[in-house]
């Protein structure tokens, strides 16, 4: 099949697919057609449209593996002068590796969103969202130019707004949603400034045509300066990077976000959108290889994302929260990869962390179900008994996001590190550090999460000393599904009743995690020789000769079991095995050592409680600063220039002008009669020079 073209009318189905069962459920399933199908009508078209894009996916997938590409245009939209403005597509490895990715997860989403949010109202517009976010991804994905990838960038963040919001009744959900929509926008400035950039000097939006004229485009500086064009449109193209891909300081959004259901979570805000921003850097890889600079502000952004939002997750009590800055440091990890021009190894990161992160989100779900809305993690313990299903995949996906030897996450997150230690530009001093010891950080608060949740002594049924979330009772109490809601309000209370005891979730709900377990388990194992030291990526990502670390990480890879017996005697593993120990001891032998910890170090638990206080320094300076203009611009700008002057000004000058006049108008005709007499005098000696001469 080498060199032969895809067909591209089944490309097209691949996005449509979900588009159309998105519909159904949207327009056919609300009220804006007056519900003319139901709840199993809804969620059939959703999940078969989604089933028919992820098999399309993985035989698209097969045979651009067995040689098969496609690039071309699907649709022209608009041709301004030599521009063109289109619809097409880019399938290659790292394209049709997404739609697998994102199809998948997505396909295993739809079908736990049947049992999760089986009481909901929502219920079918939640489908039409989260079958709409697919196509969106899809579209971004396999676009082959700006134009495309911008669309499928703003649309999943619009999907996003609407279903962070789902719930949109509780103040919580508007704040977060609004939150996500406005920190993204920033991102996007910037996003759509590196777009301009290139569009103005490579005059075209292609990637393969942008990426011809690399060399000639690194030559350039911007207009009035020195500065290197390149590397002003990376670092732009980052920042758009940064706000969808959640890196400090546009990370704000990102936890505040688990005010929408779990299963969009799990789809959204793990495994797919904030993933967005490293799939585009990879792909923009011929760019980004022609600056340093760009690479060691990504570097040292990405770093101080691993390791100070590891540091979150080690305080949180909500067990959706705990999940989120556990992406926000994965996140981290794979920015790191790409400063290091290890762009494979983050996109080899970005799918195995798509299927553990999911699987941990999901089985968080699935807890929350178990434990009738309860998200608080000191109200669990001793689920293990209880609910089997849920604590062996659970299990599953924190071994695997610790990195343990042999697990998925094991040989991406270890050849992250080594990529690191590779690589000598400005800032990987401290990325060396900040992925060490977010080594150990993940593995203690993912533990501490895991041993408080499904084992030690029951503490659910009772009178709690504390609230569900203490430091986020309204994001606790509203971030569940909607069972037996009413029955809540009523009683008033929220978790198991005194007596009540955890049960495993129906088939629907675990039969994704165990779907997601499996790749979380083995998927690193099969692929990582194809994937980084394979010919996977030949053609598609581009490293520098000047940058090493891929060849040196191929350099000492010898087979996939080699490098997990060689893991348990490295640095990650024994960090990783530390922290874990710490969990245990500190949470189920010796309880008194947190509160300790709490004690003596207070002013750091009150810094990482308020989350370095980046929302204060957000409220005060930013909005602060936006309202103080925009009280500026109403008071000067509204009141005094526009009302006041302008408007106002304008009728006084009016009525001036008018008083005026007023007394020329006396109602005598021999005043009238003399006036045209003037008027008739001024314009016969006006024109008298005209006049021709007798």
């Amino acid at each position: 099949m080498a060199g032969q073209l895809l067909n591209p009318n089944l490309l097209l189905a691949v996005p449509l697919a979900p588009l159309a069962g998105a519909a159904i459920a949207g327009l056919l399933g609300t009220q804006f057609l007056g519900n003319l199908v139901g709840r199993k009508t809804s969620h059939t078209a959703t999940i078969l449209g989604v089933l028919i894009a992820f098999i399309l996916s993985v035989q698209t997938l097969l045979a651009v593996m067995d040689g098969a590409t496609f690039n071309g245009t699907i649709y022209n939209w608009m041709t301004i002068g030599p521009l063109k403005m289109e619809v097409g597509f880019q399938i290659d490895s790292l394209s049709a590796m997404m739609m697998c990715v994102v199809t998948f997860v997505s396909l295993m989403v739809h079908i736990y969103t049947i049992g999760y949010m089986k009481d909901d109202e929502g219920y079918n517009r939640f489908f039409a969202y989260i079958s709409l976010f697919t196509f969106s991804m899809l579209m971004l994905v396999m676009a082959n130019n700006f134009l495309q990838l911008f669309f499928g960038w703003e649309a999943v963040g619009l999907v996003s707004y609407l279903l962070i919001g789902f719930w949109y009744q509780r103040p919580t959900a508007i704040v977060a949603n609004m939150k996500a929509f406005l920190v993204n926008r920033v991102g996007d400035f910037g996003f759509i400034l590196g777009i301009g950039l290139l569009l103005a000097n490579a005059h075209t939006m292609n990637y393969q045509e942008v990426f011809a004229q690399k060399d000639a485009l690194a030559q350039m500086t911007m207009l009035g300066s020195d500065w290197p064009l390149l590397t002003v449109a990376c670092i732009c193209l980052f920042i758009g990077a940064m706000g969808k891909s959640a890196q400090f300081p546009l990370h704000v959004w990102l936890p505040d976000s688990m005010e929408g259901p779990t299963p969009i979570s799990a789809l959204i805000h793990a495994a797919t959108m904030v993933t967005a921003g490293i799939f585009m850097v990879s792909r923009m890889s011929p760019l980004f290889e022609l600056s340093d600079t760009a690479l060691s502000f990504i570097l040292v952004i990405g770093s101080i994302t691993a390791l100070f939002m590891g540091f979150l997750g080690i305080i949180q009590n909500d067990i959706k929260r705990v999940v989120a800055y556990s992406t926000l440091s994965q996140l981290g990890y794979m920015t790191v990869a790409l400063g290091s021009s290890a762009y494979s190894v983050a996109v080899f990161h970005l799918m195995t962390h798509a299927f553990f992160k999911a699987l941990l989100f999901l089985g968080a779900g699935s807890v929350i179900i178990g434990m009738h809305h309860d998200q608080d993690i000191r109200n669990m313990g001793g689920l293990r008994k209880y609910m089997p299903i849920t604590w062996i995949t659970s299990l599953v996906g924190s071994l695997a996001l610790i990195g343990t030897p042999l697990f998925s996450g094991f040989y991406s997150k270890d050849s992250i590190i080594e990529a690191v230690e590779a690589t000598h530009i400005w800032g990987a001093g401290f990325a060396q550090f900040a992925v060490l010891a977010g080594v150990f950080v993940t593995a203690f608060y993912s533990f501490r999460m895991y041993f408080l949740v499904f084992h030690g002594k029951e503490r659910f049924g009772q009178a709690h000393a504390h609230g569900h979330d203490d430091h986020h009772a309204p994001a606790a109490k509203h971030d569940s599904d909607a069972h037996d809601e009413e029955e809540e309000d009523d009683h008033g209370h929220h978790g198991l009743e005194p007596g009540q005891k955890p049960h495993e979730s129906p088939f629907v709900v675990w039969f994704p995690l165990v779907m997601l377990a499996i790749p979380s388990l083995i998927i690193g194992y099969l692929t990582i020789g194809p994937m980084l030291h394979g010919d996977f990526f030949k053609g598609v990502i581009f490293v520098g000769e000047n940058h090493p670390a891929m060849e040196e990480l191929s350099h000492e890879f010898h087979g996939a079991m080699a490098m997990a017996i060689h893991g348990l005697s490295t640095a990650p593993f024994w960090l990783a095995l530390s922290g874990v120990v710490a969990a245990y001891y500190c949470y189920m032998v010796n309880p008194r050592v947190p509160a300790w910890f709490f004690a003596k170090f207070h002013a750091i638990h009150t810094l990482l409680d308020n989350k370095y206080y980046m929302d204060k320094f957000n409220e005060v300076v930013f909005a602060g600063g936006a309202r103080l203009l925009g009280n500026g611009l109403w008071n000067f700008g509204d009141k005094k220039l526009i009302d006041g002057f302008v408007v106002n000004g304008s009728a006084k000058v009016v009525a001036w002008l008018s008083s005026l006049s007023r007394v020329l108008q006396t109602g005598y005709i021999y005043h009238y009669a003399f006036v045209m007499i003037l008027g008739v005098l001024g314009f016969l000696i006006y024109f008298l020079p005209f006049w021709p001469a007798k």
